[in-house]
């Protein structure tokens, strides 16, 4: 919340009618207290061409149809507004998904959906485009934490409403042996060296524009006015035909 804060002041422009998607509005509301609220549902509860703002917040990663979810934004944007997605991506929890999968098929033979796919960031990137939002932009931050052991990460995820929820999962519970062996290959592998052990969150951030003509537009291809040899300063070497 703090960095989408951050990242709107920087934005030369005022957000007069916000609308925030996610599916726990009490954490947003102290920030955005005039905004609409809209929970993650598959058809979002959004108004066509009505606000300035939306801002998807850390929800996209459990969307059936990330595509979907950004163009019913995209539709909700008034033109010239700004879309702000906060998503999960690709690295998150890589060290609990592989010692997960270790374990499960040293002790039970097979693999079986335990840790949500994620996007990487190029891919995320190219669904503004897909979306038909202008001037998209897509960076990401990877976060180091650490905890006391790998259960101690499970509970966190259990806390947070993120534990398994994919429809291919097993629906029995997890075997002791298997998660016993995860928490033995987890500290095995990922110890941070002060007795505790390391977990990755990476945090996608993509923003994109509801296109509007008062937006900088390319040139067309051959309107050039200058030549790039001009402008670095070289001598143009023409190609053999």
């Amino acid at each position: 919340m703090a960095d989408v804060q951050d990242r709107l002041t920087l934005v030369n422009k005022t957000f007069t009618a916000p609308a925030i998607v996610t599916p726990f509005p009490d954490l947003w509301r102290s920030a955005f207290p005039n905004a609409h609220f809209a929970s993650d549902d598959d058809v979002l509860d959004l108004t066509e061409a009505t606000h300035d703002l939306v801002v998807h917040g850390m929800a996209l990663h459990w969307a059936n149809d990330p595509v979907g979810q950004l163009i019913q934004c995209r539709r909700a944007l008034k033109p010239d507004g700004l879309l702000l997605v906060l998503a999960l991506g690709g690295q998150t929890l890589h060290e609990l998904r592989a010692a997960l999968g270790q374990a499960e098929i040293e002790i039970a033979g097979g693999l079986s959906p335990r840790v949500a796919p994620m996007g990487e960031i190029r891919d995320l990137g190219a669904l503004l485009q897909r979306a038909g939002l202008a001037l998209p932009v897509a960076d990401s931050a990877v976060l180091k934490t650490s905890y006391a052991t790998p259960l101690h990460l499970m509970h966190d995820l259990r806390a947070m409403g993120e534990t398994n929820a994919m429809t291919a999962r097993i629906r029995t519970a997890t075997r002791k042996a298997v998660l016993l062996r995860a928490m033995e290959l987890y500290s095995a592998a990922y110890s941070d060296g002060e007795g505790r052990v390391s977990a990755t969150y990476e945090m996608i951030t993509l923003t994109g524009w509801a296109p509007d003509a008062s937006q900088p537009q390319p040139l067309r291809p051959g309107s050039a006015s200058q030549r790039l040899a001009d402008v670095l300063n070289t001598v143009e070497t023409p190609l053999n035909d």
